[in-house]
């Protein structure tokens, strides 16, 4: 169709008016060595296997090169502000997270440990992206009311200007697949992470418009 055309048909309500590109069209999101890597229940890891490049220690546990920086950032902001913000968990290889989510099927069994933890191949811990944090007092340690600590409060208010979103917030779990995760922050970058905020998006599936993955294919 050519350039005038489809004036006249868009001027004679027949067409829809262009729509800006989505999100996912300016980063990359498919690459599990990509910053902003979506991984949910419709989306592995490609390799499932995968091992980032460079991780560097924070106390016992390891983040990429680039959200480790992030995070001590946060964790001195915090503690600048009278919070102590503590790391709990950070990379898990594809052979830890097996372990952790077969520990929590013969737990609580399968239907339940999908909504606790990713299967292996599917986690963002994987990436080196994501650090599940904590008080340093271990109150309310992995719990929900883990969001009415210091440091739950401080994270959630503060965490975007460090570029770390709430990966799994509340209310998104026909979105995410995942319940409430307070403590699970995932580093995406301080311009998105602003931007979600900013706009209220909740879920990193509904920023880059993805469908929604409550449940594995």
């Amino acid at each position: 169709m050519t350039a005038v055309a489809a004036g006249l048909l868009l001027s004679l309500g027949l067409v829809a008016p262009a729509v800006p590109a989505a999100a996912a069209d300016s980063y990359d999101i498919d690459s599990a060595s990509s910053l902003q890597v979506v991984v949910n229940k419709h989306r592995p890891l490609d390799p499932a296997t995968y091992v980032p490049a460079r991780l560097v220690r924070i106390q016992s546990e390891r983040l990429r090169s680039e959200a480790a920086d992030a995070y001590k950032q946060l964790a001195k902001a915090a503690k600048a502000a009278g919070v102590n913000i503590v790391p709990v968990s950070g990379y898990r290889s594809y052979s830890q997270q097996a372990s952790l989510y077969d520990s929590y099927v013969r737990q609580y069994g399968q239907a339940t440990a999908d909504t606790l933890a990713a299967r292996p191949g599917f986690s963002e811990h994987q990436t080196g992206l994501t650090m599940d944090i904590g008080n340093a007092s271990g109150v309310c340690a992995l719990e929900a009311c883990f969001a009415n600590t210091p440091a739950g409060k401080w994270a959630a208010q503060n965490g975007a200007n460090y570029g770390f979103i709430i990966r799994y917030p509340a209310g998104a779990e026909a979105v995410t697949g995942y319940t409430y995760e307070p403590w699970h922050l995932r580093f995406v970058g301080r311009d998105i992470a602003l931007e979600m905020k900013t706009t209220g998006t909740a879920t990193l599936e509904d920023y880059f418009e993805l469908e929604a993955a409550p449940d594995y294919f």
